[in-house]
């Protein structure tokens, strides 16, 4: 397995395997990897010659009070993981080499505009503007992100469609703990007394993948989702919502398929989890 750092390293190598014939595809991250991206890269290994993983913490999809800083590192980690699927190289550029003199930036508007994108404004066009330069530089065939992310997967499928990248997108299942927690390099924030706590968020996808049903109201199934977070002392809801799958806009009720997000603050760590409902 190979490590570059730099965009022409990266660029000469995908070149080389493309002479060969080689198909490619990218499994984005911003690293201290888990079994969540360990499914990406075993699905991407699955279905591609050669496999490339980024392990870039992004700058320009945090806002100015997030966790930037105290994001978790462990390349090294990192690199052992990477290796033991399978991947044949890691792009792990410094910022510097991904932003020189920023003035471009990509922005999917309307679907970035809820959920995530309601209390972080710059995330998605953060996202989004790594996301593109990545596919620039790699040109993969295929690119895999997981589901946990839903409004995330939705809004750059949204991009590649829209701006005609040449590049398969691939969402890939939520992988969760033994107990129920979604696998999230923020999980290492949490105390112990905080890890217990933050079961409430897959208690209550739980709660409303039993209720909801065709034709049944948004209200009916938020109110009961939220019942289970509130029940919770150390939980703080920043929203628990239900959208249209596609547009990411907010539904009365059930009548085509959505998706239920949310995001929760436990102690000061925020969490998200979701769930999918397709109309039959």
């Amino acid at each position: 397995m190979k490590i570059a750092t730099t965009v022409l390293e990266t660029r000469n190598t995908v070149k080389e395997w493309r002479k060969q014939g080689y198909t490619v595809g990218l499994v984005p991250t911003m690293g201290f990897l888990h079994e969540g991206h360990a499914s990406l890269i075993k699905k991407c290994r699955e279905q591609n010659d050669k496999v490339v993983v980024s392990v870039f913490v992004n700058p320009t999809q945090f806002g100015p009070n997030e966790d930037l800083e105290a994001y978790p590192r462990d390349l090294n980690k990192d690199k052992a993981l990477c290796e033991s699927l399978g991947a044949d190289l890691i792009f792990h550029p410094e910022p510097s080499e991904m932003y020189h003199d920023p003035k471009a930036y990509v922005n999917i508007e309307g679907l970035s505009d809820n959920l995530c994108g309601k209390s972080r404004p710059i995330h998605f066009k953060g996202v989004c503007t790594v996301v593109s330069k990545l596919f620039n530089i790699v040109s993969p065939d295929r690119a895999y992100f997981g589901q946990k992310d839903a409004q995330q997967l939705a809004i750059i499928k949204k991009m590649v469609k829209d701006l005609n990248f040449d590049v398969e997108i691939v969402g890939c299942p939520i992988v969760r703990e033994a107990d129920g927690l979604a696998k999230s390099s923020r999980n290492t924030y949490l105390s112990e007394e905080e890890r217990k706590a933050a079961l409430c968020l897959s208690r209550s996808v739980k709660r409303g993948m039993e209720v909801i049903e065709k034709g049944i109201s948004a209200d009916c199934v938020l109110d009961e989702m939220k019942k289970v977070i509130n029940e919770e002392p150390l939980a703080k809801i920043d929203y628990v919502s239900m959208v249209d799958a596609l547009t990411m806009e907010d539904v009365e009720k059930v009548e085509k398929d959505v998706l239920v997000a949310m995001a929760v603050y436990i102690g000061k760590t925020r969490l998200i989890d979701n769930f999918s409902y397709e109309v039959k």
